[in-house]
């Protein structure tokens, strides 16, 4: 059954929703038998008799007049118990129903439904399965002896983690906020800075086991239409168990599988998404997880951080500047000194040539594998302290490097310059804004390092041609990944590599271009022979 939620801010918000389908469910389900003993028996041997599914039954109406059993039933630690005592009990204990020859159940819930209950967000179900995913998703439910029809009430509740500052894209002067694992908290969090009626919000529901409530969230009076149908058109073919993340997602709806670059962009900070909604694209929220997804995606925008928009824009364009260069170190670094110190001896200053050999005397190994030795043991710090408590992990990581590299220099393994190198890559990847732009960056550059070593800088030019026709080649929702660099728009590049002041931004075109002349993605996205995404099988994880 569609309906239309408005839910506080600690639950699910849905404020002027529309429910636009439900992805790996099923239809055809059993309605309500409308005895009340049997219909609670069936939920509690639908649900295994669990001790967190409360059910208390009392008596609705007067005595001396008519009354009808009833129950309701709500999942202990998912609802607010405080609101089912305070508001939903105490007003069916106040209610007093008409006295009317033709009072009958049905017409009690309708009665109860109009006219008894405070909370303005409840509905009635008759599909059984209906009614237990409302149970599961912390709603109440009221069931009444004789009615072939359930009350659901929203009474979200449980622990949710409160907004903090975010773990990534940190910033110096902006916003402080984060998104969290409730999406009705991250709905309220972008329209606080999108007071706009044309901010539209769809949601369905994804995954046939774990049932995920997906949003769908873009300004109708700029996002492209035809794109906002091709998302929902990729979310509906989408056939999978759970969706636990939205990763999941990501990997289902993306354009181009094979490839190391990010072509859906995540963010955690509400300020980054509002500002996408305001250029035409479309933002996926997914319970249960503070990461949104924003997409059509374009290479530009890994580069670009949240205090560009909160600098001047001088020193946003440095900054810019400095991160494009970061990039351009953390692929060719290595590469580029294996080249010079394996094939191309004579690009290298006699006093620096003269240096580089007396360094490498004694030293057993080429520059091949000393760049891939210690490239892999940087690789093994960095993840060791990402995986270790935050209280000691960075420390490994710095430690362990001075340490390590200190040691293998004094005991002849690598030469002095080799640990600059490395040490200035690791931090050129640090720059990057964009955490999967920056794991992409560290996996190419191990390609270069090998076409380095066996060619020199004719195997690296190589690599280049090769890496900047592939990227040419990606899509994002069919909007080219290296737009508005190819093709080229002038007015868009107020925005792209530099960032220019704002009284220069006349018009939103000059921002969203490569929204506008999009190819269609469903000639690019290619679909299993069943026409889903994920093909025969429908699940699986």
């Amino acid at each position: 059954m569609i309906r239309n939620r408005s839910r506080g801010g600690s639950g699910r918000q849905y404020n002027k929703d529309r429910q636009t389908g439900q992805a790996g469910t099923h239809s055809g389900t059993p309605a309500l038998s409308g005895h009340l003993r049997e219909m609670l028996e069936q939920i509690r041997k639908e649900s295994g008799d669990s001790p967190d599914i409360v059910i208390r039954e009392f008596k609705i109406g007067e005595p001396s007049f008519w009354q009808v059993d009833a129950a309701i039933v709500y999942l202990n630690g998912l609802s607010d118990e405080k609101t089912i005592n305070n508001v939903v009990m105490r007003s069916l204990v106040e209610f007093k129903p008409d006295r009317k020859p033709d009072m009958n159940p049905e017409r009690l819930m309708e009665m109860i439904l109009k006219d008894a209950l405070t909370s303005g967000d409840s509905s009635m179900e008759s599909d059984w399965k209906d009614m237990l995913l409302g149970i599961l998703s912390g709603d109440t439910v009221i069931l009444l002896e004789g009615c072939d029809k359930a009350l659901v009430i929203s009474t979200p509740g449980g622990q949710w983690r409160a907004v903090s500052e975010p773990s990534s894209q940190l910033v110096v002067r902006g916003p402080k906020d984060s998104f969290v694992e409730s999406i009705g908290t991250n709905i309220s969090l972008i329209r606080r800075r999108i007071k706009n009626p044309d901010l539209w919000l769809e949601t369905m529901k994804i995954g046939s086991v774990s049932h995920t409530h997906v949003g769908i969230m873009y300004l109708k009076s700029v996002a492209d239409k035809d794109l906002v149908e091709e998302v929902k058109e990729r979310l509906k073919s989408i056939q999978i168990d759970a969706v636990l993340e939205s990763a999941y997602i990501e990997e289902f709806i993306q354009d181009e599988t094979f490839t190391p670059f990010p072509t859906v962009y995540n963010t955690e900070r509400p300020d980054v998404a509002a500002g996408n909604l305001l250029e035409g694209r479309i933002i996926l929220l997914v319970d249960g997880t503070p990461f949104v997804l924003i997409l059509p995606t374009v290479f530009a925008q890994f580069f670009q951080s949240p205090e560009d928009y909160a600098q001047r824009y001088d020193i946003s364009i440095f900054m810019r500047l400095i991160r494009y260069i970061s990039f351009i170190i953390l692929l060719l670094g290595p590469s580029v000194y294996i080249a010079l110190t394996t094939f191309h001896y004579e690009m290298i200053p006699s006093l620096l040539l003269i240096n580089f050999v007396a360094q490498r005397e004694g030293v057993p190994f080429p520059a091949f594998f000393e760049a891939m030795l210690m490239e892999v043991t940087f690789e093994i710090l960095r993840e060791a302290g990402v995986r270790m408590p935050r209280a000691i992990g960075q420390t490994v990581s710095i430690v362990g490097a001075l340490i390590l590299g200190q040691a293998v220099v004094e005991a002849g393994i690598i030469t002095p310059v080799m640990v600059i190198v490395v040490a200035l890559t690791g931090i050129a990847s640090f720059a990057l804004p964009a955490y999967n732009l920056a794991i992409a960056g560290r996996l190419i550059r191990f390609c270069f390092m090998v076409l380095g070593g066996m060619f020199g800088f004719y195997g690296i030019t190589l690599g280049l041609i090769v890496l900047v026709a592939h990227m040419n080649s990606l899509r994002s929702f069919g909007v080219p990944y290296l737009a508005p660099l190819s093709p080229f728009a002038l007015q868009s590049q107020k925005d792209t590599i530099i960032r220019l002041p704002f009284w220069t931004f006349k018009n939103r075109s000059q921002n969203n271009y490569n929204l506008k002349h999009a190819k269609k993605a469903e000639e690019i996205k290619p679909l299993g022979k069943s026409g889903k995404i994920g093909g025969h099988s429908g699940n699986k994880q």
